[in-house]
């Protein structure tokens, strides 16, 4: 991987993009993790999310790419959306790939938490009921 990909990005993720970012001859394996709107949570029907990210959540994220990689060794990708999703839509895509697939599972799931926990991401639910809530605040 010669340069690191850590998008936000207001535009449809593409599962592809992020998996071509960390594929390589040297790696059997490349995990990528799709995260998509779905159409419950809590018991309740979600009818779309809204997500909205802080000005430098952007640095957040090529921060947690940056540090999964140098502690594995093993290149990652992350590209995460914001604004208005609908239910199916990628939400976050973030790849892994390594030798083994034992590796890429462990270091893709490290990225995926991190990334959950630091970069300062915001969702809004909306439910089929009308009412909304913001989640992650």
């Amino acid at each position: 991987m010669s340069e690191l990909l850590a998008r936000i990005s207001e535009q449809p993720i593409h599962a592809d993009t992020v998996d071509a970012a960390v594929a390589g001859p040297k790696n059997g394996a490349v995990v990528v993790f799709t995260g998509t709107v779905r159409n419950h949570d809590g018991g309740q029907a979600v009818s779309a999310l809204e997500y909205q990210a802080h000005p430098d959540a952007e640095r957040f994220l090529e921060t947690c790419c940056q540090e999964v990689a140098a502690s594995t060794g093993l290149p990652v990708a992350a590209i995460h959306r914001v604004g208005h999703l609908e239910i199916g839509d990628l939400a976050l895509v973030a790849a892994v790939a390594a030798p083994h697939r034992a590796e890429a599972f462990a270091a893709c799931a490290e990225l995926v938490e991190r990334i959950k926990h630091e970069v300062p991401i915001w969702k809004r639910q909306h439910f089929a009921n009308g009412v909304s809530e913001w989640v992650g605040l």
